[in-house]
């Protein structure tokens, strides 16, 4: 085995305790070494060992971090990922990357000039859904693609108390914050947006950043894309719906990684990834004999896992990272 990475958290809120530290600690591909915490100290509480660093200038001189997790409010990513580069640090980055698809793209120029990387987490590209799906247009029993329907749905009609996210600063709101999933996925399947309009807005009562947005995108081959996020859905709608020209397939929006992480489970655990029962997707389509066939769509394990393994294997032996830093730019040219 290769040596580990050194990483360090630059947070430790629900992103570094649910979605960063549990894959870091399990992880033969790294070492969970250190974590930046200003106020509250309690990253040592679920890992003793450590290191807890109250300014990002003090973590950044540690000469042994070899990667840096940015995982701080979307506004700062950019003057962060800057700093740890320039401290000669690799980084990977939560989405969204940057405000601007040029700050990102003067952030890669960075990269290029000390030798070093940046990648972007879109972790929902190995969510148990959204592999369902890649699987089905595979598959080719839909025929030529027509229409896509990604959702992605919450209820919560009050503000919210994490105040980054309900204050209108650079890349808040819901478009920023759940779009970004949605319009990442789309474009790792189909490529490049040739043409899209959109309507963002704000619902709930003294809102000050969008909380509704829909966005229409056109793709190579006549196939749109039509992408909904909501903080105001009681009744939670099919995420996934895809119609071609010989079927058509439904899924929920379903991915119970989160779930189980909220709830301590390990990534190593045998049922992490698994969905719940009664989850499948409908897939629905007519044969070579124009017969209507309706198959169930087992859910597939999802693996969060799976980033961090490609992260590991990029760092150490330059192998490919699916997460294409230009379809990164092309999606932020969509979220601004």
């Amino acid at each position: 085995m290769e040596k580990p990475i050194v990483t360090a958290l630059l947070a430790y809120g629900m992103s570094g305790k649910v979605f960063h530290a549990p894959f870091l600690e399990t992880n033969n591909g790294f070492h969970l070494y250190a974590v930046l915490e200003r106020n509250e100290k309690k990253a040592n509480l679920d890992y003793p060992n450590i290191k807890s660093f109250s300014t990002i200038d003090e973590l950044l001189l540690d000469k042994s971090i070899e990667l840096i997790i940015v995982n701080t409010p979307n506004n700062t990513h950019y003057s962060y990922i800057k700093k740890a580069l320039h401290a000669g640090k690799n980084v990977l980055t939560e989405k969204p990357a940057t405000t601007t698809s040029k700050e990102f793209i003067d952030l890669l120029e960075l990269a290029k000039k000390v030798n070093k990387k940046v990648f972007v987490y879109q972790n929902r590209r190995w969510s148990s859904d959204f592999i369902a799906t890649k699987s089905i247009i595979n598959s080719r029993k839909l025929g030529e693609i027509v229409e896509v329907h990604l959702r992605f749905d919450r209820f919560k009609p009050t503000i919210g108390a994490k105040t980054f996210k309900e204050t209108p600063l650079p890349s808040s709101g819901i478009w920023y914050d759940l779009g970004s999933h949605l319009i990442d996925q789309a474009i790792s399947i189909f490529g490049k947006p040739l043409h899209h309009y959109g309507y963002k807005n704000s619902y709930r009562e003294n809102s000050q950043v969008d909380d509704f947005a829909f966005m229409h995108i056109e793709f190579n081959n006549k196939i749109n894309v039509f992408i909904t996020t909501s903080m105001l859905v009681t009744d939670a709608q099919p995420g996934i719906v895809i119609h071609g020209t010989k079927g058509s397939f439904v899924k929920e929006f379903c991915d119970e990684q989160e779930n189980q992480l909220i709830a301590g489970m390990s990534p190593l655990d045998s049922n992490f990834g698994i969905e719940k029962p009664n989850k499948e997707g409908k897939l629905t389509y007519h044969n070579a004999n124009n017969e209507t066939v309706v198959e169930i769509i087992p859910s597939i394990k999802g693996n969060f896992n799976g980033l961090f393994n490609e992260l590991f294997l990029n760092i150490r032996n330059d192998i490919s990272f699916s997460i294409d830093n230009q379809q990164i730019i092309e999606q932020l040219k969509l979220l601004v």
